[in-house]
């Protein structure tokens, strides 16, 4: 029995492709053939699950400013045909932040990383977009880039569906993540909401991704996709669950979000139509979503590699005796 080893991130404690290894040990562990395909959707390491599934890419690094304004050296992926990966997380991510300050925090390495990347390369830049630590609307992207690259090829891959504004916006469905309190959310729906020259792209789907940059990059001329769909596409995904007879999935919290742009969801979405068998798995459950078959981690963090062995044997001696 072939099973896919295909996680998403669990933020700040595994990449994707790190937790594809830990579950694929242990599918093998418990019986089963596994294959690790690993997937993202512009959140933390979707450049090196694209980097993994294109050869030739090469990995360029630069020391930009981190959210809280403190040097970081951040990485971006050149690929061979000329186009660059750049993602916000390496930059910017929540986990590069000594402390929570959603009010503080700052954009301005995302547009220096761009900035290095499209001096080194000719093609499209791909700016991968969650993860971070800012709901600033991109201004400090803004201020960095100006009309630098108006006229350069911009994608921006969206982990997110979200508009920029409203109950559902940048402020309101991801600034408590960000460490932002009731007042606080409020005061940067207001500041989003004052920026105009976001004002024409507020509704797009992934104007609200990574606290606000996708309007930010759709104001520079980017074009606004699904990371995921596009991530799934990069490596081959519909195509290798055909051939699967399970396929396990999953992230750190599984809630509302799971199923508007992140990847886990959307592997959840191409199986269910190819009719594969499909796994959920969450460190923690906000969701329990009807049809779905769901496991949640039972340890903490510094837990999770050993968790996901434990799911993956598990799961690879239920598929041996199917």
């Amino acid at each position: 029995m072939l099973a896919l080893a295909s996680p998403a991130s669990l933020k700040s404690v595994l990449k994707p492709v790190e937790a594809a290894l830990a579950l694929a040990a242990g599918l093998r562990e418990g019986g089963a053939e596994a294959v690790e395909l690993p997937v993202a959707d512009g959140g933390e390491g979707t450049a090196e699950v694209i980097a993994a599934a294109r050869s030739g890419g090469r990995w360029g690094e630069a020391e930009v400013t981190g959210p809280l304004g403190e040097p970081v050296r951040a990485r971006y992926l050149v690929l061979e045909d000329g186009s660059a990966v750049v993602e916000a997380a390496e930059a910017i991510g929540l986990r590069l932040a000594s402390r929570l300050d959603p009010l503080g925090a700052s954009s301005r390495g995302l547009g220096e990383l761009m900035l290095v990347a499209a001096a080194q390369t000719t093609g499209t830049i791909l700016v991968c977009l969650g993860d971070t630590a800012t709901v600033d609307g991109g201004a400090g992207l803004l201020e960095v880039v100006g009309d630098i690259l108006r006229g350069r090829a911009l994608r921006a891959a969206c982990d997110v569906r979200n508009p920029l504004l409203g109950e559902r916006g940048a402020a309101r469905a991801f600034g408590p993540q960000k460490g932002a309190t009731p007042g606080v959310v409020d005061e940067l729906e207001r500041r989003l909401a004052a920026m105009d020259e976001l004002r024409p792209y507020a509704d797009l789907p992934g104007a609200g991704a990574a606290g606000g940059i996708g309007a930010a990059l759709a104001a520079l001329g980017a074009e606004l996709v699904s990371g995921a769909e596009l991530v799934l596409e990069q490596v081959g995904f519909r195509d290798a669950a055909r051939t699967a007879d399970l396929v396990v999935t999953g992230e750190g919290v599984v809630d509302r979000s799971t199923f508007e742009g992140k990847a886990p969801g959307e592997v959840v979405r191409v199986c269910a139509e190819e009719g594969v068998r499909c796994v959920l798995f969450g460190g923690r459950l906000r969701e329990r979503p009807a049809g779905v078959e769901i496991y949640e981690l039972p340890s903490g963090p510094e837990r999770a590699a050993a968790d996901l062995v434990e799911l993956g044997r598990k799961l690879g001696g239920l598929t041996k005796t199917r």
